[in-house]
């Protein structure tokens, strides 16, 4: 399988209209480590209200990262919450093309929407569009389509505020040590791709704010065992380090695991996404990851509830336009050992 279908990205949770998106209620176990949004009192909330059924077509990528896996459990967990939703999925396949082929017959069971993440999102915008002019709006999930033409909705997290909350976090922490001419690693993804430019972008812009520099940066490809290969090239390369961010919580399973072999402590460390293993690890405070920054995959549970609604020909409760918006961005949260305890339900 090549690094591309392999790889995953990073959102972050935030709230936009309580009638559509995540609540409290989770659960982190491996077989269904849902976020989903339970509220489902119509006198308090008119939209959790059983309207017409809509059936939601759904197309990701296979589950072989624990973001992608929570993705696709969150939202079958989402869809089942409502009475008045079919859920229907399909495989996305290897690639791209095997997505584009799945999509199509998806398109040809005419679901009232569907709900894509792509392998990448220009590859699959002809599918986007396919669908958008056979009359089925689609929510675009976190790979983004280039043509707004190909999509009703886009749902997705900051990946420049991502490195901007990383970079702030670790430039904050550097001038309370008093550090004045610090050795900052980096640790990203797959670098060809434009979510991880971004990051980097937003992490070079940050520390630049604060007068700091990227000394040395090792691209991974959001696996442990990469994540591990790049950490030790980097820790080779930068023999005393006083900070390090890791653009990916599970590639980051390999990246401790390099430091710890290497036996380095002298720094410390921001990891990304917010997976339970890291959360976990923050508020033991016995390593070296002190916060990771957020790109939760709570995003299918609301991508979920926007379809249903946008099925319905519904708004968001807390707004006061009367369709779902066209785009939506979900803010990047910092995640340290003081607030760990609050997102520990929205590790995946």
């Amino acid at each position: 399988m090549s690094a591309l279908s392999r790889r995953r990205v990073l959102f972050g949770g935030a709230a936009v209209g309580a009638g559509a998106l995540l609540t409290a209620c989770t659960s982190n176990t491996p077989e269904n480590n849902a976020q989903v949004n339970t509220n489902t009192d119509a006198s308090a909330n008119p939209n959790a209200a059983p309207g017409s059924k809509v059936i939601i077509g759904f197309s990701a990528p296979a589950a072989d990262h624990g973001w992608l896996a929570a993705i696709t459990n969150n939202a079958k967990a989402q869809a089942q919450a409502y009475t008045d939703v079919e859920f229907r999925p399909v495989e996305a396949g290897a690639d791209a093309a095997a997505q584009r082929a799945a999509v199509s017959t998806l398109i040809s069971q005419k679901p009232n929407v569907i709900v894509m993440l792509p392998h990448d999102g220009k590859e699959l915008n002809a599918a986007g569009l396919e669908a958008m002019n056979a009359g089925i709006p689609v929510v675009n999930l976190d790979r983004a389509f280039p043509s707004m033409a190909a999509y009703r909705l886009q749902i997705k997290g900051d990946n420049f505020g991502m490195g901007l909350a990383a970079g702030n976090y670790i430039s904050e922490q550097l001038k309370a040590k008093g550090v004045s001419n610090p050795i900052i690693g980096e640790i990203p993804g797959i670098d060809s791709l434009e979510l991880t430019q971004e990051r980097s972008l937003g992490f070079k812009t940050a520390l630049e704010a604060h007068g700091f520099k990227v000394a040395n940066r090792r691209p991974a490809e959001f696996t442990a065992d990469s994540g591990q290969a790049a950490a030790t090239a980097l820790l080779q390369a930068l023999p005393k380090m006083d900070a390090l961010w890791n653009h990916d919580d599970d590639q980051g399973i390999g990246v401790l695991a390099a430091i710890k072999q290497a036996n380095r402590s002298e720094f410390f460390m921001v990891g990304g996404a917010g997976s339970k293993a890291a959360i976990d690890q923050i508020a033991a405070d016995n390593s070296v990851l002190k916060a990771t920054v957020t790109y939760s995959p709570s995003m299918a549970s609301s991508a979920i509830s926007l379809a249903r609604l946008i099925g319905q020909n519904k708004g968001m409760s807390d707004l006061v336009e009367l369709q779902v918006p066209k785009e939506i961005t979900l803010a990047s949260e910092t995640i340290t050992k003081d607030n760990a305890s609050q997102y520990a339900k929205l590790g995946f």
